[in-house]
C-alpha cells in the first residue's frame, strides 16, 4: 500500500526537520571530539589554551568557551570589533565563525584564516564542546 504524503503529514514532516537542525540533532554534523583535539592542537594550540584555569596565550583560553558570551573571559584584553560583536560562542556561532573569522567580525586581532575543512569543523566543535 502506498501512503500518500498529504499537507497535514508534509508539514508534519518539514516541522520536525526544523525542530532537529534547530536543535543541532543533525547526525552528519556530530563530529569526533578525539579528532577535533588533535585539530586544536594543530591549528589552534600555538594561541589558544583548552585547559581549565590556563592563562592566555596570544588569545583566550577556550576552556568552557561553548556557551559562553563573545569576549567575557575576565582577564584577557579583547579588541574592540570583538567586544562589540555580542552574542554567544555556541555552536551554530562557531560553524560561522571557524572558517573565516574576519569574515564574521571584521577587524578583530586574530589572524587565523579560517578551518575550511568541514570534518575537521565537525571534530573541532565537538572537541570545544567537551572543554567544560
Amino acid at each position: 500500500m502506498v501512503r500518500l504524503l498529504t499537507p497535514r503529514r508534509l508539514a508534519a514532516l518539514v516541522l520536525a526537520a526544523l525542530t532537529l537542525a534547530a536543535a543541532g540533532a543533525s547526525p552528519a554534523l556530530a563530529g569526533d571530539a578525539l579528532k577535533g583535539k588533535q585539530v586544536f592542537s594543530q591549528q589552534c594550540s600555538t594561541c589558544h589554551a583548552a585547559a581549565k584555569g590556563a592563562a592566555p596565550i596570544l588569545g583566550p583560553t577556550l576552556w568552557g568557551v561553548v556557551g559562553r558570551p563573545t569576549a567575557t573571559l575576565p582577564g584577557f584584553a579583547y579588541s574592540k570589533a570583538m567586544k562589540g560583536a555580542g552574542g554567544v560562542w555556541d555552536e551554530a556561532r562557531l560553524r560561522t565563525y571557524l572558517p573565516g573569522p574576519q569574515k564574521l567580525i571584521p577587524g578583530i586581532r586574530m589572524t587565523y584564516p579560517g578551518l575550511k575543512n568541514p570534518a575537521q569543523l565537525d571534530d573541532l566543535i565537538a572537541y570545544l564542546k567537551t572543554l567544560k
